[in-house]
């Protein structure tokens, strides 16, 4: 059983006018419903919110495409100076907020900080790098000397930014801050549940220089909002299930509009017979058990070679086994609580399925109503066979396989045998080893001797999905231009593409021929 260090710390206190304040950005829901969410820790009812109806998004969008013309007007470095400030706002304020997203999600506050540092971190990359990769580029024109071309990159428009409840800060802003530095609005749409988080983060903008309305919140149900978040905006940025990214791509095409998606996984984690073993023990108990397992690019699949499994997993297991799990709002925690009942039963049913049909569990297995309503313990499975859910299905909760691999040929194609391909992770003593396994799986992010942070902190790299793990990337330039329309303007001087007055086409002919083959023999572009 997970080590229980104790069951539950006094909560802080939750401060209503801030909370006040932060839904008031929500502003003009027409439904005049509202929603209550509640604290994972203790089930107690937590915030109540604006339900928002479709009309609302209208006028949000409404509201963001008429601040997005001023800004757009601004230069990229103007655009950044305000997210410079927001990185030092929220380094500052950040006991703040780890207890906005502890309240929230129920996660352990190591794993909130994660958020915090990723949502500053990956700020501070856009603005300090935004000037350079939207400045005007120079390429080679039509005619040489005669012809000068640049590409100059305009704003979408007005962006939706959808986001869910498992990284309520790190996800909203890491979408939303490349957008509007990009000269964009955004009209976002975090998970209800964990809407204070985001609305906290926009809070912070405005008081950074943000100007008003230029990020605008929506909170409400898909059913009922996620229509028109997709037929007003220009561009949607998406994370959540593979199913919902397929729809979402699918209705933005019928309106010929870009989307991105980083959708679901099932990630491999592949332990060479030259690992090191106590580190790669600690660095999987990072991979597969942050936040709960409640990670998209959380390890799933641990493989083992055949030479060390029988040292590795014991002690894998015994790691787990020892894990300290409260619902302390300090760093005393290894793993909280899960955010949604739904995921505690989807937990539960995929372990169960597992042990009715053969499966060993080796540690954890059963929830911790002791400890919090949606507390599971951290689960290691062994002879998980195809025939379990827990198998090929994304359990996206604290629950990993383990199986033996005698040979990489055969391990890089057990971990490509799936429909996802987000993440994966090989550790070896030999870096140029793990890089070629690296190369031949299927993802679109691999670490080497770490789970997921070297690659998603990579802040200059893009991270996204192979088949239905999702569309498009974040991080990167691609992160930050996939918010533009690139645009080609070009000048012609001294000679026009039609030769001198009066003369023929044939001539006109031969004196591009002989252009070509001489700019070929020039090595000119």
């Amino acid at each position: 059983m997970g080590k229980v260090t104790t069951s539950s710390a006094e909560a802080p206190a939750l401060d209503s006018a801030m909370i006040d304040r932060l839904t008031r950005r929500v502003a003009g829901t027409s439904s005049g419903r509202t929603v209550t969410t509640t604290a994972p820790f203790t089930g107690d009812p937590l915030a109540e919110l604006p339900d928002c109806a479709a009309a609302d998004v209208v006028a949000a969008f409404g509201r963001a495409r008429a601040a997005q013309r001023a800004w757009a007007e601004r230069s990229a470095r103007e655009r950044a100076e305000p997210f410079l400030r927001f990185h030092d706002l929220v380094l500052d304020r950040q006991s703040e907020i780890l207890d906005i997203i502890q309240w929230e999600t129920g996660k352990a506050r190591r794993h909130a900080f994660e958020e915090v540092y990723d949502a500053a971190a990956g700020t501070l990359y856009y603005a300090r790098q935004a000037p350079r990769l939207l400045r005007r580029r120079r390429t080679p024109g039509a005619v040489p000397v005669a012809t000068r071309t640049y590409v100059h990159r305009q704003a979408k428009g007005a962006v939706s930014v959808i986001t869910p409840w498992n990284y309520p800060l790190a996800l909203p802003v890491g979408d939303a801050v490349p957008a509007l530095i990009a000269g964009n609005a955004v009209v976002a749409k975090p998970d209800t549940q964990t809407a204070l988080s985001a609305l906290w983060a926009i809070d912070v903008a405005v008081e950074a220089g943000l100007p008003e309305d230029l990020w605008a919140p929506v909170i409400g149900e898909p059913s009922e909002i996620g229509d028109p978040l997709v037929d007003r905006a220009d561009y949607v940025a998406f994370t959540g299930s593979s199913a919902a990214g397929a729809g979402i791509a699918r209705r933005a095409s019928e309106r010929l509009i870009g989307c991105s998606a980083e959708l679901g996984g099932k990630n491999p984690m592949i332990v060479c017979e030259d690992a090191a073993i106590d580190w790669t023990v600690e660095g999987a108990l990072r991979a597969c058990f942050s936040n709960a397992g409640q990670l998209c690019i959380a390890m799933e699949r641990v493989y083992v070679h055949d030479a060390v499994y029988d040292d590795f997993v014991p002690k894998f297991a015994a790691a787990v086994r020892d894990m300290a799990l409260n619902a302390k709002y300090d760093f005393s925690a290894d793993m909280g609580s899960l955010t949604y009942r739904r995921q505690l039963d989807r937990v539960g049913a995929h372990v169960e399925d597992a042990r009715e049909k053969g499966a060993a569990i080796l540690a954890g297995g059963r929830a911790r109503p002791d400890i919090g309503p949606l507390f599971y313990e951290p689960t290691v499975m062994a002879e998980v066979a195809p025939t379990m859910a827990a198998c090929a299905d994304e359990t996206f909760g604290p629950v990993v396989s383990v199986y033996r691999f005698s040979d990489d040929d055969e391990v890089i194609a057990r971990c490509n045998d799936t429909g996802y391909g987000l993440n994966a992770s090989v550790w070896t003593r030999n870096a140029a080893r793990g890089r070629r396994i690296a190369e031949r799986i299927r993802a679109g992010t691999v670490n080497i001797n770490e789970g997921y942070g070297a690659a998603w902190a990579s802040y200059g790299a893009p991270m996204g999905g192979m088949k239905c793990s999702g569309l498009g990337r974040r991080h990167g330039p691609e992160g930050l231009l996939r918010y533009t329309e690139a645009q080609t303007i070009a000048s012609q001087h001294y000679v026009g593409l039609g030769g001198t007055p009066g003369m023929d086409g044939e001539t006109l002919a031969r004196l591009f021929t002989l252009g070509g083959r001489l700019m070929k023999r020039l090595r000119i572009r």
